[in-house]
């Protein structure tokens, strides 16, 4: 039989085990089917409940009798004020209240009409999301109350509040609407990655350690058949599996956008047949490395436990690989092409930007992948034949 001949009957068999594997088949669907629905569900959930908290009509207030004069200007901008409970504080703290406090403290009118300067709290909880969405909202009001107060000074002494602006500013954003959307969406390559890896992870430790704490390795190293044809047969059925989660859980997202609840996020987020296909290509050759990767690391082991303890270690440095581009706020650098997995979620965000990929910038993670899952092939098909010496 040809080396070609006895790859395909090794990938075949692989790959047929791995698809009646019910860990792996589990992994494949909650990996990459649910993985963009669900995400932007969670997202637009989250968005859209922060947008209803900034546009609430109501203020929570502490002290309202201290301060008519207030109350009267937040209640010409359409608010209802509502009284805060008692215990707003320990509220705010175990988020059973979802508005900032706006405390008025007593005598808050009359400091105001001598013309002193009185202060208000504002008390909210930074862990307390909800509470978090109406403190902007608040800070503004009051800046308006501010404002409004200092004009009316000004005009009872005769003065024009314009004689106390010297100059105007105005602002403008220069970032595309994409470049806003990804910000939200920042996270989607870091999670797509994770699924790719563990997509492969329970093939990967199957066919190598699996193999050999079943026994069923060895007689298949007593064969005739050349190293690298099988070699290769079982990682093309191991790359297979992780290549299949890297296109099902690119393609989940152009669905899920059907379940976005927030409008602005559905307006921002385009997520299109171009960006899922871009997403695609710079997935697939990482796939192909990661699984040779798990299976270098995993032959070496005797069990599939021990096999899953040291692959523990290249799961922590891909899951934090991603981080270092989420935490960079400044210019992306080049060597962060040169690193797999950061070289994909690096080139992945400028997809989701609309930003343009040079040839040069998609060449160098390429080759450097390519090379990387050489290697791995390479080192696998030495532990094979160490096995088989041993």
């Amino acid at each position: 039989m040809s080396a070609l001949a006895t790859t395909w009957v090794i990938f075949s068999k692989e790959l047929r085990d791995a698809l009646r594997d019910r860990r792996t088949l589990l992994a494949v669907a909650l990996s990459s089917l649910l993985l963009g629905p669900l995400l932007l569900v969670l997202l637009s959930a989250l968005v859209a409940t922060l947008e209803e908290r900034a546009q609430s009509r109501e203020v929570v207030i502490a002290g309202i009798d201290h301060g008519p004069t207030l109350a009267n200007f937040l209640q010409r901008q359409g608010l209802l004020l509502r009284p805060a409970p008692a215990d707003f504080e320990q509220a705010l703290v175990e988020r059973r209240l979802g508005d900032a406090v706006l405390v008025i403290p007593p005598g808050f009118d009359a400091d105001l009409a001598a013309g002193l300067r009185p202060t208000l709290l504002l008390v909210g909880a930074t862990g307390n999301t909800r509470a978090s969405g109406t403190q902007g909202r608040l800070r503004q009001l009051l800046q308006a109350f501010n404002q409004e107060q200092a004009t009316l000074r000004l005009a009872l002494r005769g003065v024009a509040p314009v004689l106390l602006e010297a100059i105007r500013v105005d602002e403008r954003d220069l970032a595309e609407p994409r470049a806003r959307s990804a910000q939200l969406t920042a996270m989607l390559p870091c999670l797509v990655l994770m699924a790719v890896l563990y997509g492969a992870l329970a093939a990967a430790l199957d066919s190598t350690a699996g193999e050999r704490e079943r026994g069923s390795l060895e007689p298949l190293l007593s064969n005739p058949a050349p190293r690298g044809a099988i070699v290769v047969g079982k990682w093309a059925a191991v790359a297979c599996v992780s290549m299949l989660v890297a296109t099902l859980s690119s393609l989940s997202f152009l669905p899920g956008q059907w379940l976005l609840r927030s409008q602005s996020l559905a307006a921002l987020f385009q997520y299109g047949p171009r960006e899922a296909g871009l997403f695609i290509a710079l997935l697939l050759p990482l796939a192909g490395l990661l699984s040779a990767l798990l299976m270098a690391l995993a032959i070496r082991c005797r069990s599939v436990k021990q096999a899953q303890a040291n692959a523990a270690l290249l799961l922590l440095l891909v899951s934090l690989a991603p981080l270092l581009s989420l935490l960079n706020v400044e210019a992306e650098q080049p060597w962060q092409l040169a690193v797999p997995a950061l070289a994909q979620v690096t080139l992945m965000g400028r997809v989701l930007r609309g930003e343009a990929l040079p040839a040069m910038d998609l060449l160098l993670p390429l080759g450097v992948t390519l090379l990387l899952t050489l290697l791995c092939l390479v080192d696998l098909a030495r532990q094979l034949r160490s096995a088989t010496a041993n």
